[in-house]
C-alpha cells in the first residue's frame, strides 16, 4: 500500500492497520525516516518536500511490486510526507511484514534504498543563511546498487 500526504502519520496506528490478524507474519520491520536539524554540517529549521502527483505514485508502487517480487511479503506498506516539515517530524514510514523476519529485514532495507534514489521528491532545506534544494548524495546511490540485479 502506498500513500503520499501532508499530514502527520500514526506509526503505532499504521502498524496495527497492516498487520491486521494476518497470523501468517511472522516477522514484521519498521523504518521511520525524520527530518534532522542538521544536513551536512548545517543547521536546518525546516524541510519542504515537493512532487509530482501521479508521477510519484506510480513510481513508489513500482518500488514497492519490485520488493513484493523479490520477497514473499504478507504486506507492506509506503507513506511518504509531502508539504513543510519541521526536525523531529516524520516523513516517511516503510513497513513489511513477511512469514519470516529475514526477508522483512532485507524488503524493508530496500525499499527504503531504492526510495532515496528513485523516487521523484525534491527537497528544500531551510535554515539561517536561506533555503537551498537537497542534491543527490553518492552514498544514497552507492547504498541502492547493491540491489541491482
Amino acid at each position: 500500500m502506498i500513500r503520499i500526504q501532508e499530514q502527520p502519520f500514526d506509526i503505532g496506528d499504521e502498524l496495527k492497520s497492516l498487520r491486521g490478524g494476518n497470523h501468517a507474519i511472522g516477522g514484521t520491520v519498521v523504518f521511520a525516516g525524520s527530518v534532522r536539524d542538521l544536513s551536512d554540517g548545517q543547521s536546518v529549521s525546516a524541510m519542504t518536500l515537493e512532487h509530482y502527483p501521479g508521477m510519484t505514485e506510480k513510481a513508489l508502487e513500482e518500488i514497492e511490486q519490485e520488493a513484493m517480487r523479490r520477497w514473499p511479503l504478507e504486506a507492506s506498506l509506503i507513506i511518504h510526507r509531502v508539504g513543510r516539515m519541521e526536525p523531529g517530524e516524520d516523513i516517511v514510514l516503510v513497513i513489511t511484514a513477511s512469514p519470516h523476519r529475514e526477508a522483512a529485514f532485507e524488503a524493508c532495507h530496500f525499499l527504503i534504498d531504492w526510495l532515496k534514489t528513485r523516487a521523484p521528491f525534491w527537497k528544500l532545506e531551510e535554515n539561517a543563511q536561506g533555503s537551498a534544494w537537497v542534491e543527490a548524495k553518492a552514498s544514497d546511490d552507492e547504498a541502492a546498487s547493491r540491489w541491482a540485479r
